[in-house]
């Protein structure tokens, strides 16, 4: 959104908001529109996909993949961390809708990677407590990459180190889906779920799938 138009006030926001969606309506009625069929999903609601991504405002999984309404359950928390209410979400699509395949996206400048790294380099940096139970989320994703560096005396490269830092916090998520629930877990061995890792670059647009 160029600066321009970037609401000033909250209640400039909401306007905007309302206005978006009036606009969405107005598309509706319009029997060219292929938005026509997201009435359809009304009753319908059969996603192939479910993805567990970070709340990042430029991370849409929807325009990411090229899919439409109804096709991705999409569940966003900062950093794609996973906690009960993440594994809770997956089960849900997984056991309702029969979907088969859960991909955990992260994305190149994230935001909570980055705090999480700060926070290695400098512990007095302060987060309030819910922040915080992010940032301890990613934290033994990071600490390992971190504790090569100081222990071999390396310079850090600290962009090297978010970057690498990302990459293993999907890991990360990957296996706690994997293990962290008996639903999922069995699904898993018996050949019904998929669950892999992927890297959003912002740069560039591409989606990498982790080995």
């Amino acid at each position: 959104m160029p600066n321009s138009k970037r609401p000033q006030t909250a209640e400039q926001a909401l306007q905007m908001l309302k206005d978006g969606n009036t606009r969405f309506v107005d598309s509706l009625k319009n029997p060219d529109s292929t938005l026509l069929a997201s009435n359809a999903l009304t009753h319908i609601h059969d996603p192939f996909a479910i993805i567990l991504g970070c709340s990042d405002a430029r991370v849409p999984a929807e325009i990411v993949f090229d899919q439409g309404l109804g096709d991705l359950f999409v569940i966003r928390v900062a950093g794609n961390v996973v906690a009960p209410s993440q594994i809770g979400s997956v089960e849900f699509a997984a056991e309702k809708f029969g979907t088969k395949l859960v991909v955990v996206l992260g994305h190149s400048h994230c935001g909570a990677i980055t705090a999480c790294v700060e926070t290695l380099i400098n512990p007095e940096q302060q987060f309030s407590p819910n922040l915080r139970s992010i940032v301890d989320r990613i934290r033994p994703s990071v600490y390992n990459l971190h504790e090569i560096y100081t222990a071999n005396g390396q310079d850090m490269d600290v962009q090297e180190l978010i970057e690498r830092g990302t990459k293993a916090n999907v890991r990360m998520s990957v296996s706690q889906l994997k293990h962290g629930s008996r639903i999922l877990e069995d699904a898993v061995s018996a050949g019904n779920l998929l669950i892999v890792g992927a890297v959003y670059d912002l740069d560039t647009g591409e989606v990498r799938f982790l080995d």
